[in-house]
């Protein structure tokens, strides 16, 4: 009989089989071994607060998911080219869910596949392979889509077809001042990045986004923000990419998607991590005519993309996300949690500011509130301390410096008290970060 996996033998076996620079959470990592709504378990018992995994959108283990899952795998799992009514069923009622024209779908079964089709079909559109992006953004793990993520850049391949732009800070704008000033200014960068692209040869395809700027830190951007750098973008052909994997899903709590509450119209919309409640399910939305320019261009068939399972799961997912008001929850909840961190910053002024959407929320920690100065090493020691009281949590944002609080969408105000608190013993335990 073997006897108890240690946490040592686990990330020496992690090592040895999987390779070097597999990362993990934490300084010291934790061994999850069960999950059930917002709490998860580890190999000892211990219980901790999730808030931070957004996979599982509506819950860890939600039973209506995991039935749907059993029930369908017990019936039929196999791919596409069989007719499958699942398939047809769940597209036509996620795409009931974005304004005309996107009204077509292909599934996949990552957020990094769905990233590389979308390029591929901005550039069936348009006949040109230039892309856009944030310098702090990510978007996946292909070889073409790796390109695009400049903090994430692979030591091979060539990216000559990507241009970066300066990532959106609500904090520090670009042009020094927040609202349409910093918008301009980000429309500015947008041109010249497009004049480059056209300089190079390459030619402009097309812009990619993450609507809520979320690797960015979530910056505070009011509706509108992005219309100048849209019109720069149309009035060069280009086709705006809305990749929605971490945004989409009602967590900003105030629309379905990330794109409706800036109010941006894209072009191509992708999709991911949430969609499946942890089930590898992801897509591409998009109109009839782009769709059929990629389809007319590209032979892609996808083994395991739509298959009756994911689609089920997906499916599943929809039907708790509006059963159970889940949106509505993510905006009280989030307005909730927000204000208890800016009570906190009352006490704790190297909170240097407080910024999120429904259940993307976050505090920035600066060593002086005045000069803005990240204390980056400070967030690194807080989210850990917070592992160690029996929370998870993240940190993201340009400098690294900003609190990511991205917990499943049941989260409650009762959850949202139990973090507080905990934050509140943590920033008293370590104090003033050193500037």
């Amino acid at each position: 009989m073997k006897g108890a996996v240690t946490q040592e033998d686990l990330v020496a076996r992690r090592r040895r089989l999987l390779g070097p620079n597999v990362s993990t959470f934490y300084d010291d990592p934790v061994h999850i071994v069960r999950g059930e709504g917002v709490w998860v378990w580890d190999a000892d018992g211990r219980k901790y607060l999730d808030c931070y995994n957004n996979v599982p959108h509506v819950g860890h283990c939600h039973p209506t998911v995991v039935n749907a899952i059993c029930a369908q795998a017990a019936t039929l799992n196999t791919h596409t080219r069989y007719l499958h009514e699942g398939l047809v069923d769940y597209v036509e009622r996620l795409t009931a869910t974005f304004a005309a024209p996107l009204d077509t779908a292909v599934l996949t079964c990552t957020g990094s596949e769905a990233n590389d089709i979308a390029l591929r079909m901005a550039e069936a559109v348009t006949g040109k392979r230039g892309f856009i992006a944030t310098d702090h953004t990510y978007h996946g793990n292909t070889a073409a889509v790796a390109q695009l993520s400049a903090t994430n850049r692979p030591g091979t391949g060539d990216g000559g077809w990507v241009a970066h732009v300066p990532a959106p800070d609500s904090t520090r704008p670009l042009g020094g001042i927040s609202g349409r000033p910093h918008a301009e200014a980000f429309a500015q960068a947008v041109r010249g990045a497009i004049a480059d692209l056209e300089a190079r040869g390459v030619g402009f395809a097309g812009i990619i986004l993450c609507p809520g700027f979320v690797n960015e830190g979530f910056p505070s951007l009011d509706p509108g923000w992005l219309d100048p750098a849209l019109e720069a973008v149309r009035e060069a052909g280009g086709l705006f990419i809305a990749d929605e994997v971490q945004s989409g899903f009602g967590r900003l709590g105030e629309t379905m998607w990330a794109h409706q509450r800036i109010k941006a119209r894209p072009d191509i919309v992708t999709l991911g991590k949430p969609m499946g409640n942890g089930h590898p399910v992801a897509g591409v939305v998009t109109s009839a005519a782009h769709m059929a320019a990629f389809r007319n261009s590209f032979r892609y068939f996808n083994t395991f993309g739509g298959n009756p399972v994911s689609c089920a799961a997906a499916n599943a997912m929809l039907d708790v996300l509006e059963g159970e008001a889940l949106i509505e929850n993510a905006r009280g909840v989030g307005d909730y949690a927000r204000a208890g961190l800016r009570d906190l910053a009352t006490r704790y002024d190297w909170i240097g500011d407080v910024r999120g959407y429904g259940l993307i929320f976050g505090a920035e920690f600066v060593t002086d509130r005045a000069a803005r100065t990240p204390a980056t090493d400070y967030v690194k020691r807080v989210a850990n301390e917070m592992r160690h009281r029996g929370v998870l949590l993240s940190f993201v944002g340009i400098h690294y410096n900003t609190l990511k609080i991205r917990p499943p969408m049941p989260f409650s105000k009762g959850n949202a008290d139990y973090m507080l608190q905990r934050l509140d013993e943590v920033l008293g335990a370590l104090g003033r970060p050193v500037g």
